[in-house]
This record gives structure tokens, sequence and C-alpha cells, in this order.
């Protein structure tokens, strides 16, 4: 097991970096190798950094060149050059997260006793039927949200009346404060609320499991429509069962169990440069073949090219989609309309990098599913 770790002190206090969540901090630090690094500082556990301040860093994800961006991570304040500020910790709960860890936290969960919505989640409760949007890839979340918000407005429904709740798994990144997508569509007014599960912290609301979460999300943010998706940083070894994105398989399961509708959002691209992600990702089809212990609503997108809609119809074929899944085709949105669905977002959204005029498809699989979810929705209110 690789863990490296190094001190520094704090040189710039506030860097311009990749969050603006309010609940993390960028900072450049200067190492005692001589080199300067800028890192990430959670504010949900330890008091704001002022230059001075001695810290210890994990490098271990940039001295191994993985994908956090180029940030290191604190790890501890080792001496504060000003005591003036307080660590802003609850310690209002009892359930603990990052357990038998030194960072191990206390939250108050949403099941617990002494929470206010204890009663309402006692119970057997279900999500009635409640549609619930599953995908693997944080950047789908921004890109679902949008298109909700565009069919609300198309349908005149009002997008004052949906209420979408996003829902952070312990899949990827462990704080919800490291997603910029979750802080932005929050600024925004477009989430009813936000739930992370498991060792995940840092939601409006704190759960156990992905099947409270869930609940929670029904009964006490009384949202319309769920989102489930893991934070940034999606694990993948290049094997079938390897990866994170595993757990759409299981929460498919959770929902039906449930009582609510699973539609899953399928990862697909074609400008992936890698063949295991090229169409539908081997990410979907193993969750959706040998994970998924039930059927559930999955909807692909009929693209302009001939050749990459026979490439997904194959796939289908293959692995008998149409059989395990209750599979629709649904023709996919034009370019033009995706890009004003994403506009008034007004930030940059890309996933490996890419963005809708890179990859189409990928943006196209999103909206379709999140039209699938929307028509249940509308179908639940007797529309």
């Amino acid at each position: 097991m690789a863990l490296m770790m190094m001190k520094g002190v704090v040189t710039i206090a506030d860097c311009n970096g990749a969050s603006g969540t309010g609940q993390v901090q960028i900072v450049q630090v200067l190492q005692s190798d001589g080199a300067t690094a800028r890192a990430i500082h959670d504010l949900t556990v330890f008091p704001k950094l002022v230059v001075g301040d001695t810290v210890l860093m994990n490098t271990t994800a940039e001295s191994l060149g993985l994908g956090t961006g180029g940030y290191h991570f604190i790890h501890a304040i080792l001496e504060k050059h000003s005591v003036s500020a307080a660590a802003a910790l609850s310690g209002e709960g009892h359930i603990m997260k990052l357990r038998y860890t030194s960072l191990q936290r206390a939250v108050l969960a949403a099941e617990e006793p002494d929470s206010p919505h204890h009663k309402t989640l006692a119970g057997r409760r279900t999500l009635e039927r409640m549609p619930v949007l599953i995908g693997e890839l944080h950047s789908m979340l921004p890109a679902a949200v949008c298109w909700l918000r565009q069919l609300a407005e198309e349908t005149q429904r009002g997008v004052r009346e949906l209420r979408i709740a996003y829902i952070m798994t312990d899949g990827g990144a462990l704080p919800l404060s490291i997603s910029r997508h979750a802080a932005r569509l929050s600024e925004l007014g477009w989430l009813a609320g936000t739930v992370t599960y498991g060792h995940a912290y840092g939601g409006d609301l704190e759960t156990v499991n992905k099947f409270t979460a869930l609940l929670a999300a029904r009964h006490v943010l009384h949202c319309d429509i769920a989102i489930v998706i893991m934070g940034p940083g999606i694990v993948g070894t290049g094997t079938i069962y390897g990866c994170s994105g595993l757990e759409v398989g299981e929460l498919i399961n959770a929902v039906h169990a449930l009582k609510g509708v699973p539609v899953i959002i399928p990862r697909i691209s074609f400008a992936d440069p890698r063949e295991r992600h090229r169409g539908i990702s081997h990410h979907t089809l193993t969750a959706l073949t040998d994970a998924a212990l039930t059927p559930c609503s999955l909807n692909l997108p009929l693209i302009p090219s001939t050749r990459e809609s026979m490439l997904l119809m194959r796939q289908s074929q293959q692995y008998e989609l149409g059989r395990l899944h209750r599979l629709q085709w649904m023709t996919a949105p034009a370019a033009g309309e995706m890009e004003a669905a994403l506009k008034p977002y007004g930030e940059p959204i890309t996933s490996m990098g890419r963005g809708l005029a890179d990859d189409p498809a990928f943006f196209a699989a999103v909206c379709c599913a999140a039209s699938a979810a929307y028509r249940q929705y509308l179908k639940g209110r007797g529309c």
C-alpha cells in the first residue's frame, strides 16, 4: 500500500481552483523538498488556512500520476499561524463516517434517533414509483438536470414545480464539497437538496446506506426525481468487474426493491480512444447483465451516424439488453437542442475532458435517459 505524505508551508491562501463550493479552499504550499504545489483543503473538517500555516499533505495521487487535477490534499494542520478560526464541526450526530481511520467524523444521519427525520424513516416506506436516474460518471449530473429543466419548460409544467435531488454515492470522491457541479446546481437553486450515504459526506442529508438515501430524497426532500451518481473520481482497472461503476447494477436493485422506477443513464461514447468504452461502455454492459438482478428502464439514442447506431444495436443484441431490461430506442436530440439546454448552467460540462461538440453521443444518452425519467414523473402525476 502506497501512502505518501509531505510537509509544507502555505504561501498563498486563496488560489483560483477547480472547486467553487465554498467548502473547499485551494492553497499554494512550499513543500519541504523546495517545490511548490497546489492543495485542496476541506473546510468542513478544518479551519481556514492562512499564509504561514504548516501543513501535512497527502501527495499519493499526484506522485502516482493519477487524475486529481494537479492537487495534493491537506491531511492535517501541524502548526497554525493564526488561531482565530475554529473548525466548523457540528458534533451533533453519532454516526461515524470514515470509520476506524484517523479522519473518522461524526455526522447526524437522517435515520438516527436524534434526527428530526427519524420518525419519517423509522418504518417501512417505498419510493411510490418515483423515477430514479442512475449514472456512473459525475459529469452526467449537470447534463441530466439541465435537460430535465428544459423538458419542464417545454411542457409548461414549470421548472419551479419539479423537485430534483442529488444522491452522491461513496464510489468516487467522499466529500461532496469536492464537486463543483453539486455546488453550482445548488447555487442556481436547481436542486431540492443533496444526500450523501455510506462513507460519502457533506450532503444536506447524511444517511447510512443507499436505501435510506433514496427514501430520504423522496420523503424528506420531497423530490419528484432523484439522480444517483458517484462523485468525481471513478475507479477502473480495465477488468470486467474491477470498477466502482458496477454500483449502478446494485442501485437498480435497490430502487426496484423500494418500488421506485430505475432509469439508467448508459455510458455511451464514440470519442473515447479506449475500445472497451466505445459505444456502450463495458462498465454499463456489465452492470446491466451481471449486477442488475431486475429490469430497469434503458433508453438508447438513435445516433444520426448509421455506423454508430449499428454498433449500439449490435451491442444491445449481443448482450440481450432487450430481454433483460425495458429497452427503448429514442431519437437523439439535435446538438443545438442540447447546447441550448446546457447554456443556462453557465459553466463548462465535460466528460473525460470532452464537451458536447467532442462527444455528442455521451450527452445524447444522458438526455434520452432524463426524458424517460421525466415521462415517468408526468405519468405519476396523471399527466
